[in-house]
């Protein structure tokens, strides 16, 4: 009732997860991602366990085929799941389990894979995995929303449109990108402007906050002070 697209950017170590579907809070159950290992979707009748165990096999060493396969072998509903995932090789591998609901498929590619159900037809999958492959010119996360679009104008999730979510991780324990959209009548819309404010509001101060490389982060009060302070008299400025 899902498709995504999972991505690896060798430039960057970047791993990251774009998905939509016509149900509440997709970000809360379906994307997962692990900087140095890998990024996994885990959708259709989502078993949420399977993202944690395809990413802990991968981070054995662990092929995704075999990560994925290691997985659903303790799953008695994998006929009804759906897992795809990229590691930190570019290697993918998906799984369509034989009971996911029509249209249902998996398009893993080198570096990227895409997978669906309940799609309105295959080219959902096809014009999204074209269009990922075409815009390499835009950086990953806009690459990845750029992708879902062409997907929905092919007819996306054929029930309609509910939640869309972005996932992403470069160095760091946790994500760089966290963006949900829960409910919105147009929620890829939606996550494109919340992606444009976090590249203008959070971004541009990932560097100063506690990082491997600075566990401490930025912590001159005085200066942060008079970062706020020079804010407030840019906002006031404008109004």
């Amino acid at each position: 009732m899902t498709w995504s697209i999972v991505a690896h950017d060798p430039a960057t170590g970047a791993f990251a997860v774009a998905v939509t579907t016509c149900a509440f809070a997709v970000g809360a159950s379906c994307p997962f991602v692990r900087s140095g290992v890998g990024a996994v979707s885990t959708q259709s009748m989502t078993n949420r366990y399977l993202g944690p165990a395809v990413l802990d096999g991968m981070a054995r060493g662990l092929s995704p085929t075999a990560a994925i396969e290691s997985a659903l072998a303790g799953d008695d509903g994998r006929g009804i799941r759906q897992v795809h995932a990229v590691d930190r090789h570019g290697r993918s591998a998906a799984w369509t389990g034989q009971n996911c609901v029509e249209w249902c498929g998996d398009r893993p590619g080198q570096g990227f894979s895409v997978a669906g159900n309940m799609l309105a037809g295959e080219a959902v999958l096809a014009d999204t995995m074209a269009a990922f492959v075409t815009k390499d010119d835009l950086p990953l996360a806009e690459r990845l929303v750029a992708a879902l679009e062409a997907g929905d104008a092919a007819g996306g999730d054929r029930r309609g449109r509910q939640s869309a979510a972005l996932l992403l991780t470069t160095v760091e324990d946790f994500p760089d990108i966290n963006l949900r959209v829960d409910d919105h009548p147009e929620p890829l819309g939606e996550l494109g402007r919340l992606l444009g404010l976090w590249r203008r509001e959070r971004e541009p101060g990932l560097r100063d906050q506690p990082r491997k490389a600075n566990p401490s982060g930025w912590i001159d009060l005085d200066a942060i002070e008079a970062g706020w302070r020079r804010k407030g008299s840019s906002l006031r400025f404008r109004r």
